[in-house]
C-alpha cells in the first residue's frame, strides 16, 4: 500500500466518523421523540445507527467495497419507508460514500453509491403514505440525496488523487536521488579504481629497474585511493541517512588535476583549447563527462593517447574526447555512457558517442555556455 492510501485509510480511525455516529444517534432520538408511530424512538434510533455504522468500518476488499454503501442506503431507506422523521440520518450515506471513495477507485464505489442512493430515495418515496399532504417533499429529498452522495464521492476521489500525486512526486524524487547517488559512486569510485589499476600496472612494470618511478606510482595510488574512499564513505553515509555535508561537485577548475591524474597512470593526454568560465551546472556536467570518458579509455580502449578538445562559442562550449584505441560500437550504454548522456541532456546539451572512422572512440558533447 502506498503512502497516500495509508493516509486515507487512517481516516477510518479518526474522530469525525464517530462524531457523525453520535450526531445521528442523538439527533434521531430527538427528531422522533413525538412521532406517533409505536416504539418510534427506539426503532428509528436503531435503524439510523445501523445505517451509520458502515461509515466507521474499514472498507472491505475486492468486489465487496460497495457493501457499506448498499447497507447504509438500504437501512436509511427502511428508516424513511417506516415513516420516521427527517434528521441527521441524511448524513449516513454521504459519510460512508466519502470514506469508501477515499480509498478505492471510482469504478468500485460509484455503483454502490448509486444503488444505495436509489434505495434511500425509494424509502423516501414510501413515506408518502405517512405524509400525504407533502407528496413532493420526498421526491426533492431523493433527488437532493443523489446529488449530495455523488458530491461526497467526488470530493473524496479528488482528495485521494491529490494524495496519490503527492506520493508519486515524493517517490520520484527519492528514486532520482538514489540514481544520482549511484551515478556519483560510479563516476567517482569507478574512476579512482581505474586509475589505481593503471598505476599498479606501471609500478609492477618498473619496480626493478626504476624504483623512483614505482614509488611515484604507489604514492599516486595512495592519493587516489584516499579520494575514492572519501567519496565512497560520503555516498554510503547519505544512503544510510546519516548527516553529511553536501560536497561541491567538481567543475572545470578541477580538470587540470584530473588530466594529471590520468597522465600519471601512463596514458598520454593532449589538451587543445580552453573551456573558459562556465556556469556551475555546465562546468559540473563537463567535468563528469570528461572524467567518465577518460575512465573508459583507461579501462576499455587499450589506447596510448587521449585527446581533449575544447571549442568555445558565443553561446555554447563543445568538448570532444577521443583516443587511439580499439574503438568498437556501443552495445550497451549502461551507467557510464547513459549517465553522461543524462547529465548533458538535463542541462539542454547534446551528446554523441561512438567509434571514429579511422579507429579509436570519441565522445562529443555541446553544452550551453
Amino acid at each position: 500500500m502506498n503512502h497516500s492510501l495509508a493516509e486515507m485509510h487512517r481516516a477510518h480511525r479518526s474522530w469525525w466518523p464517530w462524531a457523525v455516529l453520535a450526531i445521528v444517534l442523538l439527533g434521531t432520538a430527538a427528531s422522533n421523540g413525538k412521532n406517533d408511530v409505536e416504539n418510534a424512538v427506539l426503532g428509528g434510533v436503531l435503524l439510523a445507527v445501523l445505517a451509520t455504522v458502515p461509515a466507521v468500518l474499514p472498507v472491505l476488499p475486492g468486489a465487496l467495497a460497495s457493501g457499506p454503501l448498499l447497507a447504509s442506503g438500504a437501512l436509511s431507506g427502511a428508516y424513511f419507508a417506516l415513516g420516521y422523521a427527517d434528521g441527521p440520518i441524511f448524513l449516513a450515506l454521504p459519510t460512508a460514500t466519502f470514506l469508501v471513495a477515499s480509498v478505492v477507485a471510482v469504478r468500485r464505489w460509484l455503483p454502490g453509491a448509486l444503488v444505495g442512493a436509489a434505495l434511500l430515495a425509494g424509502g423516501l418515496a414510501g413515506r408518502w403514505q405517512w405524509y400525504a399532504d407533502e407528496p413532493h417533499k420526498s421526491l426533492w429529498q431523493g433527488i437532493g440525496m443523489f446529488g449530495v452522495v455523488l458530491a461526497a464521492g467526488a470530493v473524496a476521489t479528488a482528495t485521494r488523487n491529490r494524495f496519490e500525486a503527492r506520493a508519486e512526486r515524493v517517490e520520484r524524487a527519492s528514486t532520482e536521488e538514489r540514481l544520482r547517488m549511484a551515478q556519483d559512486l560510479h563516476d567517482g569510485v569507478g574512476h579512482g579504481l581505474a586509475v589505481i589499476a593503471m598505476q599498479a600496472g606501471v609500478a609492477l612494470h618498473v619496480l626493478d629497474r626504476d624504483p623512483a618511478k614505482a614509488r611515484e606510482s604507489l604514492e599516486a595510488i595512495r592519493a587516489t585511493s584516499r579520494e575514492a574512499l572519501e567519496s565512497l564513505r560520503y555516498e554510503l553515509a547519505t544512503i544510510a541517512g546519516e548527516p553529511a555535508p553536501r560536497r561541491p561537485a567538481p567543475g572545470v577548475e578541477a580538470v587540470p588535476a584530473l588530466v594529471e591524474r590520468v597522465r600519471s597512470a601512463g596514458l598520454r593526454v593532449e589538451v587543445i583549447g580552453d573551456p573558459g568560465t562556465l556556469a556551475e551546472p555546465v562546468g559540473e556536467a563537463a567535468y563528469a563527462v570528461l572524467q567518465e570518458a577518460l575512465t573508459n579509455v583507461l579501462r576499455h580502449a587499450v589506447a596510448t593517447t587521449a585527446t581533449i578538445v575544447w571549442e568555445r562559442g558565443s553561446d555554447s562550449v563543445a568538448l570532444r574526447v577521443s583516443d587511439d584505441g580499439r574503438g568498437g560500437e556501443v552495445q550497451d550504454e549502461g551507467m557510464g555512457i547513459g549517465g553522461m548522456r543524462a547529465r548533458v541532456t538535463a542541462i539542454g546539451g547534446t551528446f554523441r558517442a561512438g567509434p571514429q572512422q579511422h579507429g579509436g572512440f570519441e565522445v562529443t558533447v555541446v553544452l550551453p555556455a
